[in-house]
C-alpha cells in the first residue's frame, strides 16, 4: 500500500491487518562530486521499498520518503515522524536507508540499513534478482518487528 487516497482509505478500514510502516530515509547531497553516489543511493532504495510494498501490499504502507541533507540529518525529526505515524494507527515504523550513519539511533528508532547497489545500468531482470536477494536480507528483520510483542 501506498500514501495516496484509495490506499489509505483501503487502510482506515482494514487498520488491525496493517500495522507497519515503512519510511525510506533519503541523504541528499548535491556536491559536485557526490550527487552521482547519493542519487544512485536514492535509486536503488526507492526501486528496494516499492519491491518490498509489492511483496507486503495488505500487510504494510510505503510512506512517502524522508529526504534531507547532511545539516539536516537530525534524529529528534525522524522521532517526531515516527510518533505522528505512530498516532496514525500504525504499530511499528520502520527506516530503511543505505546511509549508514542513522545505525547510531537504533536504539531510538526501527531502522534497517542497507548498504546501496548501483542498479542503474543494469537491465530490468538482473535489477529483479538484486532486488529479489536484498528482500531476503529485509524479510527476517521485518518479520522480527511482527512477531516481537
Amino acid at each position: 500500500m501506498y500514501f495516496q487516497v484509495k490506499d489509505v482509505q483501503q487502510y482506515q478500514q482494514n487498520k488491525e491487518f496493517i500495522d507497519t510502516a515503512i519510511v525510506p530515509l533519503l541523504s541528499l547531497d548535491f556536491a559536485e562530486d557526490k550527487m552521482v553516489k547519493s542519487s544512485s543511493e536514492v535509486e536503488f532504495l526507492m526501486a528496494l521499498t516499492s519491491f518490498i510494498e509489492q511483496q507486503f501490499k495488505g500487510r504494510l504502507m510505503l510512506i512517502p520518503p524522508f529526504s534531507y541533507t547532511e545539516d539536516m540529518k537530525n534524529e529528534e525529526l525522524v522521532q517526531k515522524v515516527k510518533e505522528n505515524i505512530q498516532k496514525g494507527g500504525f504499530k511499528h515504523v520502520i527506516f530503511i536507508t543505505c546511509d549508514h550513519s542513522w545505525t547510531k539511533w537504533q536504539d531510538k528508532i526501527d531502522l534497517i540499513w542497507l548498504p546501496a547497489i548501483p542498479i542503474e545500468s543494469m537491465d530490468k531482470d538482473v535489477k529483479k534478482r538484486i532486488l529479489e536477494e536484498q528482500l531476503k536480507q529485509v524479510l527476517p528483520l521485518l518479520t522480527s518487528k511482527w512477531y516481537v510483542q
